[in-house]
């Protein structure tokens, strides 16, 4: 059974098996409004935890998707090319943006989990 951790930039992290299925919260695509592009990073690209790895852009904003933790991207979500808008119908599903192959295991210990992400985002609004 995957496990699934929260970032306070607003990005989730499934982990199943050391690879781990990173992609934006339902909350920030809401802020976002319709995303119309999604740049994702290369295959086989060593990231750190922080890295601005990807980008989103909507029709109101641009904004960066931030590695919750370090690895290689062993896949990309290759639909979001042609299909950008599944990150607003399936933000924390198919609308996913990359996998990685996890380097350190215990930066997953920064991580929120769901209760504490709900309660990080009830503080924001």
């Amino acid at each position: 059974m995957a496990k699934i951790y929260f970032s306070e930039e607003h990005e989730w992290i499934s982990v199943e098996g050391g690879v781990g299925t990173v992609g934006i919260t339902e909350f920030a695509q809401e802020q976002l409004g319709d995303v119309v592009f999604v740049e994702l990073p290369e295959v086989g690209a060593t990231i750190d935890k922080g890295d601005d790895v990807a980008v989103v852009e909507s029709v109101k904003a641009a904004s960066e998707v931030y590695s919750p933790v370090s690895g290689e991207v062993v896949e990309i979500n290759e639909e979001l090319a042609d299909a950008p808008g599944l990150v607003n119908q399936h933000a924390e599903g198919d609308g996913w943006f990359y996998k990685v192959d996890l380097s350190d295991d215990s930066e997953l210990d920064d991580l929120m989990t769901r209760a504490e992400y709900d309660a990080f985002v009830e503080g924001l609004e």
